[in-house]
């Protein structure tokens, strides 16, 4: 049962991932980087490698996988934004869809 809704689960991020990236008006960074900076510069650098609370994200999508082991795709980072762990607050109602596209959007930047 676990594994089919973590199935179901991934299944849905990964749609949901794609219609924010690419449905109607295209996600801004500069807007992402402003709620970045609200929501996660706490916890996460972006200008060095150092980790804070959480990992630096400087490079992200340089990278090949995530530090869960994930590919590095914008579903599993959505996915990631959404459940948040290991400390990090969900934030699937913290911000909207457009936010967390335009979050997405400025990470591929860093």
């Amino acid at each position: 049962m676990y594994r089919k809704t973590a199935v179901s689960a991934a299944m849905i991020a990964t749609a949901l991932a794609g219609s924010l990236l690419s449905a109607g008006q295209p996600a801004d960074a500069e807007k992402g980087k402003a709620d970045f900076e609200d929501n996660c510069l706490v916890c996460h650098n972006v200008s060095t490698d150092e980790k804070k609370m959480g990992p630096s994200l400087k490079g992200l999508f340089k990278r090949a996988t995530l530090k869960n082991g994930k590919k590095m795709t914008d579903a599993n980072v959505l996915a990631v934004i959404n459940a948040g762990g290991n400390g990090m607050p969900a934030y699937a109602d913290m911000l909207n869809d457009t936010e967390k596209a335009d979050v997405i959007t400025y990470l591929k930047t860093l």
